[in-house]
């Protein structure tokens, strides 16, 4: 009995050091290396869909470190800019303690965790790499010999690698949208699952119905987001324009 007191007790003063409340995030950021009053700039996509991004909070490098505090109530892509640097950094935003260590000398590498749609976007990333490491190693392998066919004007090489790098292109599109569709159906809780059902249905080719299983599948307060949302709304708009249908989740009524 007292083993378990000490356990309970153990497990409260775990959970009271969390720094964040209730639709709360803290972005703790390592910078090493980068010299003190660099800027640090939060950024989201603009709304209005003109593909730009829009500063939202910015902080300075203070010791090799910065902080960013503020509310969110759903999960949603953001960017983190270092100044003078060439590309954001991707993450996704969220309630929770999320740490984003800088890389300056390579961006890409920077390295995001601490809740749970940051370390599932790191994970699924690190896979795609994977399915998609054959047609990267393909275009490495044969950069030079493909910039001298071009320079000689030898079709009979360029052609040859160039149909090779479809087959491998087709390959690679054909693993990877496996990969997506079965990410999206064993994880109904995470962000991203939500964005590849979005992604699918800008497809004309998708089918509909397997998008519309999976997404039914979806934990309720992942299909409340914001892609989330939209998708259902699709769904009602195929649905209605097919004469019988009904609209997504809704069984149809049954014949007197």
């Amino acid at each position: 009995m007292k083993k378990l007191f000490l356990l309970l007790s153990a497990s409260a003063v775990l959970f009271s050091c969390s720094k964040v409340g209730k639709d709360e995030y803290i972005i703790t950021g390592t910078a090493a290396g980068i010299e003190n009053g660099k800027t640090i700039i939060l950024q989201t996509q603009d709304p209005n869909g003109m593909g730009g991004l829009i500063n939202i909070d910015t902080v300075k490098v203070e010791n090799g470190k910065f902080e960013i505090k503020g509310k969110v109530t759903e999960p949603s892509i953001h960017f983190v800019q270092l100044e003078a640097a060439n590309q954001p950094i991707l993450f996704i935003l969220e309630s929770g303690e999320i740490n984003i260590e800088v890389n300056k000398d390579s961006i890409q590498k920077s390295k995001i965790s601490g809740t749970y749609n940051n370390d599932e976007y790191v994970k699924f990333n690190d896979e795609m790499k994977v399915i998609q490491k054959k047609l990267i190693d393909f275009q490495s392998a044969n950069m030079l010999k493909m910039n001298q066919a071009q320079q000689a004007k030898d079709t009979a090489v360029i052609n040859g690698l160039m149909k090779q790098y479809q087959t491998i292109q087709e390959e690679v599109g054909a693993n990877s949208k496996t990969k997506f569709l079965s990410y999206a159906e064993t994880h109904p809780k995470s962000f991203i699952s939500a964005l590849i059902i979005q992604s699918m249905l800008q497809d004309p080719s998708a089918d509909i119905k397997q998008a519309e299983k999976i997404y039914n599948g979806f934990d309720e307060e992942l299909k409340n987001t914001k892609p989330g949302k939209e998708i259902k709304q699709r769904f009602a708009a195929v649905n209605s324009s097919v004469p019988g249908a009904a609209a997504p989740g809704v069984a149809p009524a049954a014949a007197n």
